[in-house]
């Protein structure tokens, strides 16, 4: 029987993904490790790995093909000493399986009052249809030796590793695709150990009483564009998946999260007195400066360190209570075409100025090609958003969840200011920080926002 590969989850909100490219060809021989596909997401393109040994024997997706399932059949694969040309025209649509084929269908159960159609505006007034009884339970999984004709269902490695420890695969629960035998299955089997009893299945969800309200407002639909607009005065561009992720999660961020503003003036001065200091002592090799820092670098920089001197403030709000974090990892707001990313510094407050420069000019780069992994832009505790190289003088940035914060910067510009009574002129920039308020309050926003204006106005202090 052939070795499915399957659409993998490359994090832990995707659903679908883009099959960008294929490395390997049908009859191709490939072990574990070998770098067999490419997948784009809604934010970036990673490489699909192999997990089992064999032969390439058929691409089920061609390359190119978009929105492919989680768990879909990609492509066929025929283990060692099995026949190319049977595994070929083996299983495998493209089409991802059910948990458990063998599960008996539910009837469906007759709805009493079918919801009425929705309005042709959509959005908030649009009805919900009723809810529908739950399917019966899947059967629990069972060993990989009750399946079918007998047969055990492995890697080759797992076999192998099987067979040097002793231990009987008809004795092991496959956490694999289809309850195959995997490598950590056998690494944690014992010699001589029989399979643990499955659990009882959990009683089937108790349909809601009512139906829930949209987790974000529709847009306009069909009806309402043919009456709003003259045909042929727009051109309809569809939404990837980017832009539906960014919409997704930033209403659900202001539907959920209670957002209040601080702004303040932040005399630029002496900042960018240090910042050319220190790029004109950086070291030369090959005739190039080992860094070259920018204003937003020591954003960075002043950020997590106001957070490192205000703990209370660096936290995330959780069903569970208040997560208080140890470091502060710092994302960054970076435009790509068709919408942006927010790579992660992570522990920026331990780590120099040349050394934030470098890496944000490696995330930033790799983030436009799209190639950044998941661990680089999920997660964080705060965030940077710098509109001020566009001269945007002020505004106020939507928080982006788990974070509790986020800094938006503004243009530097000079202005008259009144020091010791007198009127002078200083480089200003304004900021403003949004913050949660489930978990930072207006007292404590404040604190973290003068520890930030205090870093910014007297840089050396980072330094140190």
């Amino acid at each position: 029987m052939p070795i499915e590969i399957l659409m993998p989850a490359l994090s832990p909100t995707m659903e679908k993904g883009n099959l960008a490219k294929w490395t390997v060809k049908e009859g191709d021989t490939v072990k574990s490790g070998d770098v067999i596909a490419e997948i784009e997401t809604d934010k970036a393109t990673m490489e699909v790995e192999a997990v089992d040994e064999g032969t390439v024997a058929k691409i089920v997706v061609p390359e190119g093909t978009q929105d492919v399932a989680v768990n879909a059949v990609i492509a066929l694969l025929a283990a060692e000493g099995e026949d190319v040309a049977a595994a070929a025209s083996g299983s495998g649509n493209g089409a991802a399986k059910p948990a458990a084929a063998d599960a008996p269908k539910a009837e469906a159960a007759p709805v009493a009052n079918p919801a009425p159609a929705s309005p042709p505006g959509g959005g908030y007034g649009a009805a919900a249809p009723a809810p529908v009884a739950p399917t019966a339970p899947a059967p629990a999984a069972k060993p990989a030796g009750d399946a079918k004709e007998g047969r055990v269902f492995a890697s080759p490695l797992a076999r192998r590793v099987a067979k040097e420890k002793g231990v009987s695969l008809a004795d092991i629960v496959g956490s694999g695709p289809h309850n195959r035998i995997i490598l950590r299955d056998v690494a944690n089997a014992q010699p001589g150990a029989k399979p643990a009893a499955a659990p009882a299945p959990a009683p089937a969800a108790k349909a809601p009483d009512a139906p829930k309200p949209a987790t974000m407002p529709a847009g306009l639909s069909d009806d309402a564009v043919t009456r709003l607009f003259e045909p042929g005065s727009y051109e309809l561009i569809p939404h990837d998946g980017m832009r539906k992720t960014i919409a997704r999660r930033l209403t659900e961020s202001k539907q959920t999260v209670p957002h209040f503003y601080l702004t303040v003036d932040i005399e630029l001065d002496a900042l960018l007195a240090l910042r050319a200091q220190l790029n004109d002592a950086a070291p030369v090799t090959d005739g190039k400066p080992a860094y070259k820092l920018s204003v937003n670098d020591m954003v960075i920089k002043a950020m997590a360190l106001a957070l490192k001197a205000v703990p209370d403030a660096n936290v995330s709000w959780s069903d569970g209570g208040m997560l208080k974090h140890r470091h502060a990892d710092v994302g960054v707001a970076v435009s790509i075409p068709g919408g942006l990313i927010t790579p992660i510094i992570r522990k920026a407050e331990t780590k120099p100025l040349s050394i934030i420069s470098n890496e944000m000019k490696d995330l930033a780069k790799r983030a436009r090609d799209r190639k950044l992994k998941p661990e680089e832009y999920q997660g964080g505790t705060t965030a940077v958003s710098n509109l001020g190289m566009f001269g945007v003088k002020d505004f106020a940035a939507v928080i982006n969840p788990p974070h509790a914060t986020i800094l938006a910067v503004g243009a530097g510009e000079q202005r008259a200011v009144v020091k010791k009574g007198e009127l002078a002129v200083a480089t200003v920039m304004s900021v403003t920080l949004s913050t949660d308020h489930r978990a930072v309050d207006g007292a404590l926003g404040a604190e973290l926002i003068q520890a930030f204006k205090g870093y910014v106005e007297k840089p050396f202090s980072m330094l140190v």
